[in-house]
């Protein structure tokens, strides 16, 4: 703890230092200069409502360069490092280090007022100001300067009336005509440049759906006419005089050619058809047989006659290049011989450059958890990517870890792992007596996973489990996930559970079911929608759901219930019946690029059934820990009220359990620079059971959910330091609770004991979560 403790105390003396020098902002700007603070944006205009004034701002106010220093809270901080590090002629490791972190000052001599003027200018004409002026100016006082430009817009011109002027006999001028009624440009509307510049983008992709293969947004133009008074523009949507003839009309797919094993660095390169294998329509060149002909018409949405159409175009590559089989994907069109005066022909061309077949890779991981153990995963794995020639994917995999505890009661109880297994995945739907295709740009995918593993505790018990899925992964589009499986099953017994453990076992008796002999056999599902996963640091929602069931149909066929007696066994283990689901919302929420909310609710609900009393303990509940409220130990909440009365003195950590969960997170993450983030966080949380406890030889008074719930969660809060790397995040998260829902009502909050100055204090109540990547 003397490195944790060091550590901070050396990030909190850089900020204190980095404050103090940034109160002296100007300390390294040079002689005859002065440090650049930002640009005002005033509009003087009476014309304009104080709205529309306001409206101007916000779409000019970003557009003055350069952008100042940035702050955070107000304050310069990464100026202050950049300064702290002094001189920038003198060089170091400190010295660059600071300087990487922090920024240089922006000088006043690097505003060109001039050229923002005429930026700002254009902006204003581009919406609608056509007669707008500009100036600007800077103030300096005391080696601090500000620039400040004027508007006056003058009244912004309106559009009057849309005009689509073109042929209505033409094939090109029926189809733009069609697209009228979707015009984005509305009589009213100000005129906007980037409006004009979407409304020709809106047409092409229309026409693109149509077939016009060779149009482009080019070749329309829109004419305004300001010239009629009363601060309105006539505007005119025309095709260019000189369109070439192959762009004004549409084409239709006439032979579709597919080369699957195209060579990007072959000395000759062999596109001849002398290999042509014609399938379901399609002319495949595949000499040496790499790829069944049957692959393609399941994934290539292009057919001979179909009306060529940009969906379809982009859909066809997507899917190749998801089939994870391709190192290059190329395609191109040509015009066919085939082609009449009024209707072309395209022939199509795929030219597909395969990965290779086999590879072996080496993984090796690390890992952290709130227990203070640390570890390390070894993984090697074998890949056959093209399995029986239909893009079919075997991994064979091994690993070996352990997990150690750096400090804490558990010092020497050390975890070592040892396992292997193997999948297969089928790019398509495996269904007896039916077949299914999706027609998104993701292959669906059969999924067949098979694993062993052994689990050694040292001095404690060695655990082995077997796990098999069948099941279908799909995605209808890039922010949403389906995943069934149709069979999972799950079987763990113990072995080689030592003295000390069962002795332990009647001290506490959860530890009881940590080796429990469990058999899981049923069905799950889950869906994910993440509409950020293209900008992880916008606002937005994120959901995941989850439904579990196991046993139900053994248990239907058996009549097998608790009441009547012990259930059906397989391999000498009970067969676990039970219903479960979790959801997992989360909402994100971008303040600036550089501060954002994170909320996230998790709840969850499992009820045993049949001949179960209560969940198997792998699929229980838990809570507490580095990913969730890191002001507890995991797993050492709850369920309830309840705590055991030897918790914290056992030689284990807690490792309670429950059937319900609730758990709630919110936290504020600050970027510093693009490595350096802060947070500040508050958890709150708890598990129950569904049933009051009686299946145990001490029953846990208070564990059983109540409508009085709310009254026990556990509550702590934070801060938190992010080191981002690119390639990983670092976490360090600093928590103490707030409220303690075991503790004796009237006594649960725990705030007016908070006493950073006190040893036991600190030694009690911060809890160091050390982590990889975000906890939500």
């Amino acid at each position: 703890m003397r490195v944790t403790t060091f550590l901070y105390l050396f990030l909190l003396s850089l900020c204190f230092y980095s404050l103090l020098i940034s109160c002296n902002p100007t300390r390294l700007v040079p002689k005859g200069d002065a440090l650049y603070t930002g640009a005002k944006i005033k509009v003087k205009d009476s014309t304009l409502s104080k709205k529309q004034k306001n409206t101007v701002v916000d779409m000019t106010e970003h557009l003055p360069r350069p952008k100042p220093n940035s702050k955070l809270l107000g304050i310069r901080f990464k100026l202050g490092l950049y300064n702290l590090a002094g001189d920038p002629a003198k060089g170091g490791f400190i010295r660059k280090f600071l300087r990487k972190l922090g920024e240089p000052p922006v000088l006043l001599s690097s505003v060109n007022l001039d050229y923002n003027v005429k930026v700002l200018r254009n902006t204003l004409e581009n919406i609608g100001h056509f007669h707008a002026d500009a100036t600007g100016d800077t103030v300096v006082k005391k080696k601090m300067a500000h620039a400040t430009y004027t508007l006056e817009p003058g009244v912004i011109y309106t559009i009057n009336k849309v005009n689509f002027a073109m042929d209505s006999l033409s094939s090109l001028g029926k189809a733009i005509l069609s697209t009228r009624s979707k015009s984005i440009l509305k009589p009213g509307d100000p005129f906007n440049l980037e409006v004009v510049k979407g409304e020709r983008s809106r047409i092409d992709a229309t026409l693109k759906e149509k077939g016009y293969y060779f149009f482009s947004p080019d070749l329309l133009l829109v004419d305004a006419d300001s010239s009629i008074g009363n601060h309105k523009v006539n505007m005119y949507l025309r095709i260019k005089d000189n369109t070439p003839l192959v762009a004004k009309k549409p084409y239709i797919i006439d032979d579709v050619f597919i080369f699957p094993n195209y060579k990007l660095d072959a000395k000759v390169v062999d596109t001849t058809h002398n290999y042509d294998t014609l399938f379901a329509g399609y002319r495949i060149t595949d000499k040496f047989k790499i790829f069944k002909p049957q692959l393609f018409p399941r994934i290539l949405r292009f057919d001979s006659g179909d009306v060529y159409n940009r969906t379809d175009h982009n859909l066809t590559l997507n899917r190749l290049i998801n089939l994870d089989v391709f190192k290059f994907v190329k395609n191109r069109f040509e015009i066919s011989d085939n082609s009449l005066q009024d209707t072309g022909r395209l022939n199509t061309y795929y030219y597909l450059t395969p990965l290779p077949r086999k590879s072996l890779r080496a993984e090796v991981t690390g890992s952290t958890k709130s227990n203070n153990y640390v570890g390390s995963l070894i993984t090697v794995t074998w890949r056959n990517r093209n399995v029986f020639r239909g893009a079919e994917h075997l991994d064979i995999h091994a690993n070996v870890g352990s997990e150690v505890q750096y400090s804490g009661s558990q010092s020497g109880f050390n975890t070592y792992r040892v396992g292997g297994g193997a999948t297969f995945i089928i790019p398509k739907f495996v269904v007896p007596f039916f077949k299914f295709n999706t027609t998104s740009a993701y292959v669906p995918k059969t999924r067949i996973a098979l694993s062993y593993d052994i689990l050694n505790r040292a001095k404690l018990y060695t655990l082995n489990s077997l796990k098999g899925e069948l099941g279908y992964v799909w995605k209808p589009k890039l922010t949403t996930e389906h995943q069934l499986n149709v069979v999972s099953l799950n079987y763990v017994q113990a072995l080689n559970v030592t003295k000390l453990y069962k002795d332990s076992i009647l001290k506490n008796i959860p530890l009881k079911h940590v080796i429990d002999t469990q058999f899981i056999i049923g069905s799950n599902y889950s869906v994910t929608i993440d509409p950020l996963v293209n900008n992880p640091k916008g606002t937005g929602w994120y959901f995941n759901g989850l439904a579990d069931l196991s046993g139900n149909l053994i248990g239907a066929v058996t009549a097998s219930n608790s009441i009547k007696g012990p259930g059906k066994r397989i391999l000498g283990a009970p067969i676990s019946q039970y219903i479960k689901g979790q959801i997992d919302a989360r909402y994100y929420y971008a303040f600036t690029k550089a501060t954002r909310l994170a909320n996230r609710v998790i709840m969850g609900f499992g009820y045993p059934t049949g001949s179960s009393s209560e969940l198997p303990f792998i699929k229980q509940f838990f809570i507490g820990g580095n990913n969730s409220i890191r002001a507890f130990r995991s797993r050492s909440i709850g369920p309830g009220i309840y705590r055991a009365a030897n918790a914290d003195s056992s030689k284990f950590f807690p490792d309670e359990s429950g059937d319900i969960k609730l758990e709630l997170n919110s936290e504020i993450r600050l970027s510093v620079n693009n490595i350096i983030e802060g947070a500040f966080f508050i958890d709150a949380g708890n598990i129950w059971l569904y049933r009051k406890d009686t299946s145990r030889i001490t029953p846990r008074p208070g564990a059983e959910f109540t409508k009085d719930f709310l009254k026990q969660l556990a509550v702590g809060a934070g801060i938190g330091l992010r080191l981002n790397l690119q390639i990983l995040l670092l976490r360090i998260d600093v928590a103490t609770p707030l409220r303690k829902p075991y503790l004796p009502a009237g006594q649960q909050w725990v705030i007016n004991q908070i006493d950073f100055g006190s040893r036991e204090w600190r030694r009690q109540n911060l809890v160091l979560n050390l982590a990889i990547g975000y906890p939500f």
